[in-house]
């Protein structure tokens, strides 16, 4: 066997975290499936407040909505495709996308911290570059996408996905 065959073997049965797109609100379903067949499956959560015209409730929600993650190698990736509410894996650079342990753990810590987030700057211009300062995801840079009174969607090329951060106009400084 060649040293190129063992390095082929051994990309093969290494587990990596892939994203998978699933069908719209279908990611808590998928995510048991998976979870019922073997795999090791994350789907991270955020608790918010859903109101009705009669009443309020506690839910919780998809961080990314129609994404989650799969701990699986590549001899297995296709197997999951099976499931009826999975679509596709996410690519990047026409490559499957994958997702590193510290990343993964990063949205671990924000998924537990439950609370916001805060960005700071003087202001936010589609396009701009800029660098989370705090929380789990601290130095990591994306561009922004969106922008309001009270949050801003960041596009971060390291998880190949927008970030909603909230913030309070007072915690912004002036340059």
């Amino acid at each position: 066997m060649s040293v190129s065959e063992i390095e082929r073997i051994k990309k093969i049965n290494e587990y990596k975290w892939h994203v998978l797109y699933t069908k719209p609100r279908n990611e808590k379903k998928v995510s048991a499936r998976l979870q019922e067949a073997g795999y090791e499956v994350y789907c991270p959560l955020i608790k918010t407040v859903h109101q009705w015209s009669d009443r309020k409730k506690k839910v919780q929600i998809p961080m990314f909505p129609s994404y989650i993650f799969i701990y699986i190698n590549e001899k297995n990736r296709q197997i999951p495709l099976r499931d009826p509410g999975v679509m596709k894996y996410v690519y990047f650079a026409s490559h499957p996308a994958i997702i590193r342990d510290v990343e993964i753990q990063a949205i671990k810590e924000i998924e537990n911290a439950g609370s916001d987030i805060k960005v700071e700057g003087s202001g936010f211009e589609r396009g701009q570059f800029v660098e989370i300062p705090d929380g789990p995801f601290k130095g990591m840079t994306g561009v922004v996408d969106k922008f309001d009174a009270r949050k801003v969607l960041v596009y971060v090329e390291e998880l190949g996905c927008i970030v909603q951060f909230y913030y309070k106009l007072e915690d912004k400084i002036e340059e």
